[in-house]
């Protein structure tokens, strides 16, 4: 597969790269990430109301701007590059598309609206950690005029501080990839309570979320009530792909600082960037690096494909594989890159002033984030040989 950059992408790299060096850097993110809520809200306005950014990829007749996945994978690499503090990843990557799969027209209309304008927005389904459909433990009882809903959720991205929840609850009693249906619920609902998470990553925000009688109206389904996994499997894998993307960002970001280190650091008598060694490593970071952004540019790809309601319905079966694919290869080139940033860097390297040790942090909690790199090449391997998980 042959990809490059039309000229509307490369200005959207090349003015996401400029925005982001004078608004994240080092000190900025290190302010940010001490916030209560984990991130600057004058800059999120900034995002929202000058570059529409959550507005990206939601369709013009929602507000939005139209364009598709592959343009905001630009944008998350750019914001992993520069560690960005902002509920951009759970908007666009969690909420945005099981809003776009949904077959609700009146919760489209709401809340994309809503978000294309600056709302901040999450997903929330797992009671148990892991990513299959056994994970969604919330239950959605039936009342006379809706459902009502209960139970918790772990680890939801940035879930203290969005607008709004979609959440997953299962039906009373169902098992596995049934019964499960998703809700759009505003976060000041009466019953909801959210508390943050201490997080190895401190750029990232994590929150687990109690419901306690919820009461959502049939109004706030984003599917048929019971038919919703379908939907939050391939919303799921989006996501993990569009990490990808983030990922990779924060290893060009790593490699980067290594580079620009080792060339000023002397050892008898010349820099050590010089040292044979020295070279090798870096060379198979730089592969490493590379073979990770060729599985994610693909993988953004097929999720655009999946995204396009005009788009072949059967690229839903090649999702899982580019996702998987995608992040195998870009949380190990992350995670290689970052340790081997804090190595080269050597006695400075892992002290709280200079900035490996917070891209080491991002890349170990993002390998675990929407599953490890164990998890997709089992998920890979069973996909490959026609067998089911």
């Amino acid at each position: 597969m042959e990809f490059a950059f039309n000229e509307e992408q490369l200005m959207i790299q090349d003015s996401a790269a400029r925005f982001l060096a004078q608004v994240s850097d080092s000190q900025a993110v290190r302010t940010a990430m001490a916030r209560p809520e984990g991130y600057d809200p004058a800059l999120w306005q900034r995002i929202g109301e000058e570059l529409y950014w959550p507005a990206l990829m939601i369709p013009e007749r929602f507000g939005g701007l139209g364009l598709g996945f592959v343009e905001l994978a630009i944008l998350l690499e750019q914001s992993g590059r520069h560690l960005l503090c902002a509920p951009l990843f759970a908007t666009t990557c969690l909420a945005t598309p099981a809003l776009l799969l949904a077959s609700n027209p009146a919760v489209q209309d709401q809340w994309l609206d809503a978000i294309a304008s600056g709302a901040t927005a999450t997903l929330a389904f797992a009671g148990t950690p892991g990513l299959e459909a056994d994970n969604v433990q919330a239950v959605a009882e039936p009342t006379g005029n809706g459902y009502r809903l209960n139970g918790q959720y772990l680890q939801v991205i940035d879930g203290a501080q969005a607008q709004l929840l979609i959440v997953a609850a299962r039906s009373p009693g169902s098992q596995g990839d049934t019964g499960i249906s998703l809700f759009a619920v505003p976060a000041d609902s009466p019953g909801i309570t959210r508390h943050t998470l201490p997080t190895l990553d401190q750029t990232r925000r994590l929150a687990r979320i109690e419901l306690n009688d919820v009461i959502a109206g049939s109004a706030q389904l984003l599917t048929d009530a019971g038919q919703a996994w379908p939907l939050l499997r391939d919303v799921l894998l989006i996501a993990a792909i569009g990490l990808a993307a983030e990922q990779t960002g924060g290893a060009q970001q790593t490699l980067d600082l290594t580079l620009a280190y080792i060339g000023e650091r002397h050892q008898f008598g010349r820099a050590i960037a010089s040292f044979q060694a020295i070279k090798h490593r870096c060379a198979d970071l730089m592969q490493q690096l590379e073979c990770a952004r060729s599985a994610a540019w693909y993988a953004a790809c097929v999720a655009q494909e999946r995204l396009d309601p005009t788009g072949d319905v059967g690229v839903a079966s090649e999702l899982l594989e580019a996702a998987a694919t995608a992040q195998i290869h870009a949380s190990e080139a992350f995670f290689t890159c970052a340790a081997e940033s804090i190595q080269l860097h050597g006695g400075v390297g892992f002290t709280w002033e200079y900035d490996p040790h917070l891209y080491f942090k991002r890349a170990r909690a993002s390998e675990q984030l929407l599953g490890s790199p164990a998890l997709h090449r089992e998920r890979l391997a069973a996909q490959l040989l026609g067998e089911t998980l």
